[in-house]
């Protein structure tokens, strides 16, 4: 996909390199690791940004390994796009579109598919508006990639005003309609195969509305040429002849390029468009191409998809789908690139163009990913996953090759190809049948009703609709039977044609001479030498008017423009009398009269119009008439090989039909090279020994019919058989030893020659030679080693093809020494044996035996205990008790003996005490014995259990007896204890002894009396529940009456539940208890369960005892009431600050609880949390508005409960306004002030008065908690000054005071005059001076380093950092501090870039100082 531009080449990578290498210099020496550099992606159409210059390992930049296909979908359907991206670490993935957002999440989804990995985007009822492309970004810290897929709505408005929305506007703007109009040309010129180039070029999207425009574009073209071909000024012979051309060029780039354009049409179809080009005009031509182009691209989709396939490595992987409507061939994706069949890929594709397969050879881990079929519009994918071989193959067992299909249920695909067809041609025959009836009804429209029953059956007759038309066979035999002619002029056949008559009357029987065709009734003229084949003219004339007529026509006839004869496809002379004794002898025998006028004219729709005389005699018949010979399968291309054999074969309908064959247009007769052979109606030709100069065109011809192939003779590499299978013979040589391959083939030269080893590519070196001659090549590989043996390849390529040829290589050696551990099987005091593997490596060589050599444990010699056969066992029976041994295993091969293998050290007869079995079962009990029986211990000690050995001890007693000390040992796993007391209770343990001797005992078994089975217990009584909860229940009972012989004591109980909607019993305890009360726990709330007891003893189980209500996992009933007494009733909370009200409570069952405010449910801005026990109301940040009344209500069905608090939300006042003093009373003063502005909003504010006198110093309150805007204050005397102070308060504070006036008039005092001496200002102002500077500083690397000085100045001075003459101050790795003229600098962790010298200045406006240092770095 990448192009190599002029500039490129190694001398520009060359240079890029050296920039690059520049920059990353650069930004190593400033400290800069970030840059941002763009890079190619495998996967093409993706663009790749990273930022850093130089990647850390293991990580990597995000990059998709398959990404999103453009989708073209019809309106409300799902659009899909998925991506699978790569990146270490792993990237976040984005969507978005071009010109829109995707924010809405109802109609854009999207999801991540863990199990395959994809990026998934979804977007639901697609409409015309969501026509855009789509981006997908992947970005992680190292860099991003993105890449675009377009979206294109398919059932959009086809107004031709609307195609203008369709261009995309240039930079360059042209004149109105420029861009369109060389967009519609381009697409009315180009070939079908380029339309989705030019659409990509102009940024058209909508491809399916596209083609719909051009088809109706090139009709208009079509019919504006016709008219303007009829309106030619010229005579009537010229305009007759001229109209001829325009009709036949018509005609033949309609069928033709209809069937270049549609190349997966069955040969059924083909026929059937060749009858349709005898009886359409060009207009229908135009609407079956347009109706067909819909039918094999819109239409198609995957009946079968593709599977996911699981291959492990070095397998073929066969990926097969199935499609609805024939393609010749589709697009096969891996991984996002394009795959074409060659070495890796093997894409192949059935005969009827139904079933396509993808072959990928000889899988490995890197084909691992999504693989897709694209046809048409549609696509499908699946996963290949590939899995490493876990099981190595050893060296010299080639595994052969096998070929991995889909798992599951696999599908007949070829059966279902069948039914596929059928359907399609059921199809075919609807829209057929759908342009007849167009056709027809046009036709009775325009007025032709002249030629309107001859067009009719013809219709009928391809459609299988007409009135004859029948089931099976009949529509084939109608079809055969109405068509007069087919178009029998080749391409080089300069325009000649056959005429047929429209008015098709009487019965018509074949003639023998070429060309001719006779009819009882009428007459029907023989093909002339004219320029057109798509326009009939035929005549029908009257007896007394034949001689003329035909001296005419036999002028005509005779006489050709270009001085040639007339020939027919096969190249026989016509006889154009033949026609007119034919049309004489039929006029006369019917006697009939009838003229038509030969002068005929093509409307603007393509029909034919005709001018009749008057008839002169009765009318005639229509008839049917024999077209002829058809191809039921025609012929297909041929790749031979030179000097062998190639055919082509093809079948007619007839048997009694005779053909010809012609190569590049020369008729061909049988000789020693060709044979022709004519197999009833099959017909053969063979070339017996294919060279060069036979390659070309085929063409069989018969009946006026022909059909085509091309022969390509190729002289590919390829091998004799006799060497061949020489070759293929393993090649088998001892290790060190040469091995030689030769093989001979033939092929065109030049031959690229190839040879392999296990897949790797050899090449000449120390130790492989190969050899290349013209006719064969040699392959030398000298001192062979083990790991050399494998598979052998020679590939031969030329430009004709490939070949290749496999061999194994077989290199014998001594086997590697058997495989450990030894695994012991027994060693007991009389044998020792043990096992291990065979080699890994048995040296191309089975294994004959194994020699074995013992050593005992504290000796250094070893003895050989002889040879076994190939089986890795050995059983060694002469040990001695309690000694240790050591053995050594070599394998003999054929080639040789291995290497030892050296087990561990073994003992004979080790003490391996058996495990304690598990504890003895009590299975019955009498009065005189007592039935036990046990499991056999876990652990046998590595030996078998010879018997075991039982104890019983009374209960209270500590003494163990033994109870089989007469029988012996017990060999069997059960007993019958018969030394027993009646009535006495007992416990028994068992113990078992193997060869070491006894092992450890079981544990006790329970305690069992000595008495015949009881009774079962009776029911309990006084069963009743005395405490119930939400999660809990407590039970009482009595326990049963023990009635001996009825029912005895009962020894425990069992407790059941069962929830009221479930009809199962559940018990609470799996071990019976044994007081008469049990505490239920584990209960749902608020949910209903019954209750029952059950009594059991040694006898059984009693009949339950069941309550008779349900029980109500509840608490008992309980009328809510408040428990906290220190709830407020009055809260005050400054505006801004959270309102939190408790309460807590106690109710059963669990309470409804509702906040009210001021009687209204509480805003939603309010949080209520309600537990058990407890309910808050918290408003997180409160406003003046939430001042109010709240209100809890705890109600249940027993009672409720009301709690309210008011709250009084609210801020500091604001100070009163103006204050004002007047004086209405003598000595009092009465103090006015404008109210606060918050006194609207505070019920609750009022204002306190403060007086200062100026005999006193202090301020002094006159009134508090006034609530008017006014104050009279008494006893104010003459002669003194007053002030006055207002202030607002409420529940949170008191304002900023209101000051008045002051009030009355001080006496005037003398001045006291004291002269103070005028002191001059000391100027203390100095410049900067460093009193401690700086000293020098060698750090560790990684430590801190800490640098201080102390500097004085006035003003304070202004101290700045710097390293290297670079500013510190505001670079944050530095921790820089001034306290009192101490600086200070501190550096956490010092590295090689923090050497350099430091400075710090100090500088005011006196002046300026400087202090420096030098840091230095050790390792």
């Amino acid at each position: 996909m990448w192009k190599r531009g002029k500039g490129s080449g190694p001398g520009v990578r060359q240079n890029f390199s050296l920039v690059s290498r520049y920059i990353q210099h650069f930004n190593e020496v400033s400290g800069n690791k970030s840059a941002l550099i763009r890079k190619r992606s495998k996967t093409p159409g993706v663009l790749i940004t990273q930022y850093e210059v130089s990647l850390p390992e293991g990580k990597s930049t995000p990059d998709f390994q398959s990404k999103p296909e453009p989708v073209a979908i019809k309106e409300g359907q799902l659009a899909v796009f998925k991506a699978v991206v790569i990146g270490v670490p792993k990237p976040e993935v984005s969507w978005r579109r071009a010109k829109g957002n995707i924010s809405d999440k109802d109609k854009y989804l999207t999801k991540y598919e863990k199990s395959t990995g994809e990026y998934i985007l979804e977007v639901h009822k697609v409409s015309a508006a969501d026509t855009d492309t789509y981006k997908c970004c992947a970005v992680n810290e190292f860099g991003k990639a993105v890449c675009t897929a377009t979206l294109s709505v398919t059932d959009v408005s086809t107004n031709p005003s609307d195609f203008r929305k369709l261009l995309r506007k240039s930079k360059a703007e042209h004149a109105d309609g420029e861009t369109e109009d060389t967009f519609w040309d381009a697409m009315l010129n180009a070939d079908i195969r380029d339309y989705e180039r030019i659409c990509s070029e102009f940024g058209v999207t909508d491809l399916y509305t596209v083609l719909k425009k051009v088809e109706e574009k090139k009709r208009e073209r079509m019919q504006n040429k016709c008219k303007q071909d009829v309106a030619i000024p010229s005579d009537e012979n010229a305009t007759e002849k001229h109209n001829l051309n325009g009709v036949a060029r018509t005609k033949n780039v309609s069928i033709k390029s209809l069937l270049q354009e549609n190349p997966g049409l069955t040969q059924l179809e083909v026929e059937k468009l060749n009858l349709l080009e005898t009886a359409l005009n060009r207009e229908d031509t135009e609407e079956i191409k347009l109706l067909l182009v819909e039918f094999k691209l819109s239409n198609v989709d995957f009946v079968v998809k593709m599977q996911e396939i699981t291959a492990q490595e070095r397998e073929d992987a066969l990926f097969e789908c199935l499609l609805t409507h024939p393609l010749p061939s589709i697009t096969w994706m891996g991984k996002g690139s394009t795959l074409e069949d060659g070495e890796k890929y093997s894409i192949t594709v059935s005969d009827h163009k139904l079933i396509h397969r993808l072959l990928i050879k000889d899988c490995m881990l890197l084909d691992k990913g999504i693989y897709s079929a694209v046809a048409g519009i549609t696509s499908c994918n699946a996963w290949l996953v590939v899995e490493a071989d876990g099981d190595p193959t050893p060296a010299g067992n080639k595994r052969p090759r096998k070929t991995a299909v889909a798992r599951g249920a696999q599908t007949d695909l070829e059966k279902v190809a069948k039914e596929q067809q059928i359907k399609n041609q059921e199809e075919m025959e609807k829209i057929l049948a759908a342009v007849k009836a167009k056709y027809d009804e046009g036709q009775v429209k325009g007025g032709s009703r002249s030629t309107d029953g001859g067009r009719k059956a013809e219709i009928n007759a391809i459609t299988g609709l007409g009135k004859n038309a029948g089931a099976g066979e009949d529509k084939v035999d109608a079809a055969k039977a109405t068509v007069l002619s087919e178009q029998a002029g080749s391409k080089g056949s300069k325009g000649k044609a056959k005429k047929k008559n429209p008015k098709r009357d009487g019965k018509g029987s074949k003639s023998n001479v070429p060309g001719c065709v006779t009819k009882t009734g009428g007459t029907v003229d023989a093909p002339k030498n004219e320029k057109s084949d798509g326009v009939d003219f035929d005549k029908v004339t009257d007896p007394n008017e034949q001689a003329s007529d035909y001296e005419e026509s036999d002028s005509e006839d005779n006489e050709d423009p270009t001085g040639e004869a007339n020939e027919d496809t096969t190249g026989e002379v016509k006889n154009p009398r033949c026609a007119k004794q034919r049309k004489q002898q039929a006029n006369a025998d019917n006697g009939e009269k009838e003229l038509i006028d030969s002068k005929e004219m093509g409307d603007d729709t393509g029909a034919v119009k005709r001018k009749k005389r008057k008839r002169q005699g009765p009318l005639i018949e229509d008839v049917v008439i024999d077209p002829g010979v058809q191809f039921i399968c025609g012929l297909s291309d041929v790749s031979a090989i030179i000097n062998e054999m190639a055919e082509l074969t093809c079948k007619l309908s007839s048997e009694d039909c005779d053909g010809a064959w012609f190569r590049d247009g020369k008729k061909i007769s049988p000789d020693e090279n060709f044979i022709i052979t004519k197999d009833g109606a099959i017909h053969k030709l063979m070339i017996i020994r294919c060279v060069e100069e036979h390659s070309g065109k085929y063409r069989f011809e018969a009946d006026g019919r022909k059909t085509e192939a091309m022969i390509n003779v190729k002289d590919p590499p390829r091998f004799p058989p006799e060497d061949l299978s020489a070759f293929t013979e393993p090649v088998i040589v001892k290790v060190g030893h040469n091995a030689i391959f030769k093989l001979h083939f033939v092929g065109y030269e030049p031959i690229k020659i190839q040879w392999y080893r296990e897949g790797d590519e050899l090449y000449d070196d120390s130790n492989t030679k190969i050899e290349r001659f013209a006719s064969h090549s040699r392959l030398l590989l000298s001192r062979c080693q083990r790991k050399e043996t494998g598979e052998i390849k020679i590939k031969l390529k030329n430009e004709h093809g490939f070949t290749e040829a496999l061999s194994q290589l077989i290199v014998l050696d001594k086997p590697t020494s058997p495989l450990g551990p030894a695994e012991v099987m027994e060693n007991s005091p009389r044998c020792i044996e043990f096992r291990w593997r065979p080699p890994k490596d048995d040296g191309g060589s089975p294994v004959i035996n194994y020699t074995i050599e013992r050593q005992q444990v504290g000796r250094n010699t070893w003895k050989k205990r002889g040879e076994i056969p190939g089986v890795p066992s050995f059983r060694d029976t002469e040990v001695e008790h309690g000694r240790r041994y050591c053995y050594r295993v070599r394998a003999v091969t054929a080639e040789g003996t291995s290497e030892v293998m050296e087990t561990d050290d073994m003992q004979a007869g080790t003490l391996a005490f058996p495990g304690p079995p598990a504890p003895p079962k009590v299975v019955s009990a009498f009065d005189d014995c007592i039935n036990l029986c046990w499991n056999i211990p876990i652990n046998t000690g590595g030996s078998r259990i010879l018997g075991y050995i039982m104890e019983k001890r009374k209960k209270g007693s500590n003494l163990w007896t033994v109870v089989n000390a007469v029988d012996g040992l017990i060999k069997e796993k059960r007993y019958t204890v018969k030394d027993v007391v009646a009535g006495l209770e007992y416990e028994f343990r068992v113990t078992a002894i193997n060869l070491s001797g006894p092992g450890e005992f079981s544990n006790p078994s329970e305690f069992v009396f000595a008495r015949d089975p009881k009774e079962p217990p009776g029911k309990v009584t006084g069963l009743k529940v005395t405490e119930t909860s939400y999660t809990h229940m407590v039970l009482i009972w009595t326990k049963p009456e023990d009635r001996p012989g009825i029912q005895d004591e009962a020894k425990g109980y069992f407790v059941e539940i069962r929830q009221a909607d479930c009809i199962e019993w559940s018990r609470c305890i799996s071990v019976p208890i044994i007081t008469t009360s049990f505490s239920v726990k584990g209960l749902k709330s608020m949910d209903m369960y019954w209750v029952r007891v059950i009594a059991t003893n040694d006898g059984g189980e009693s009949e339950p005892e069941e309550l008779a209500n349900y029980v109500l996992a509840m608490p008992s009933p309980v009328r809510p009431k408040f428990t906290n007494h220190r709830m407020k009733s009055f809260v005050v909370v400054r505006a801004g600050n959270s309102v939190r009200i408790t309460v807590h409570f106690e109710a059963s069952p669990r309470p409804a609880i509702m906040w009210l405010k001021d009687n209204v449910p509480v805003a939603k801005r309010a949080t209520i949390s309600n537990s058990d026990g407890s309910s808050q109301l918290l408003i997180p940040s409160s406003e003046r508005t939430d001042s109010g009344i709240y209100s809890v209500l705890v109600k249940n069905f027993v009672g409720q409960e009301t709690f309210s608090t008011e709250v009084r939300v609210t801020d500091d006042p604001k100070p009163p306004g103006l204050v004002e003093l007047e004086e209405n009373v003598p000595d009092t003063v009465t103090v006015m002030w404008e109210p606060s502005p918050d006194e609207k909003r505070d019920d609750r504010l009022h204002y306190t008065v403060s007086k200062l006198d100026s005999t006193k110093r202090t301020w002094t309150t006159v009134a508090d908690r006034l609530f008017n805007n006014k104050i009279t204050v008494c006893n104010i005397m003459h002669g003194r000054e007053y002030n006055f102070r207002v202030y607002a308060k409420n529940d949170i504070g008191i304002s900023a005071h209101s000051e008045s006036p002051t009030w009355g008039m001080e006496k005037k005092k003398q001045k006291f005059v004291v002269n103070v001496p005028t002191m001059k200002d000391c100027d203390l102002r100095c410049a900067p001076t460093f009193l401690v500077p700086l000293k020098l500083h060698t750090a560790p690397k990684g430590y801190e380093c800490y640098m201080s000085c102390a500097v004085k100045g006035d003003p304070n001075p202004r101290i700045t950092w710097y390293r290297n003459h670079i500013s510190l101050n505001t670079n944050t790795n530095y921790f820089i501090s001034n306290t009192c003229g101490v600086c200070s600098m501190l550096i956490l962790r010092v590295g090689p870039k923090d050497v350099g010298e430091y400075t710090i200045t100090a500088e005011n406006d006196r002046g300026r100082a400087e202090s420096s240092t030098v840091l230095s770095v050790r390792e």
